[in-house]
């Protein structure tokens, strides 16, 4: 699982998580955002995956 260097909006998380899961970019996109109206950890659990998530190289 990997960040591409293209296809992405802010870091490449959702493109890199619908890619790995077989599903549209935006809809993952979409997902995530409906998921911030909800109680929980969505913005940490971003900026983790941020971080621990490769650039792919190519």
């Amino acid at each position: 699982m990997t960040r591409p260097r293209n296809q992405r909006m802010i870091a490449g998380v959702c493109a890199g998580l619908a890619e790995r899961f077989g599903w549209q970019p935006n809809t993952v996109r979409l997902i995530a955002l409906l998921s911030c109206l909800l109680p929980g950890p969505q913005f940490v659990l971003y900026l983790v995956l941020w971080v621990i998530m490769p650039k792919r190289d190519y």
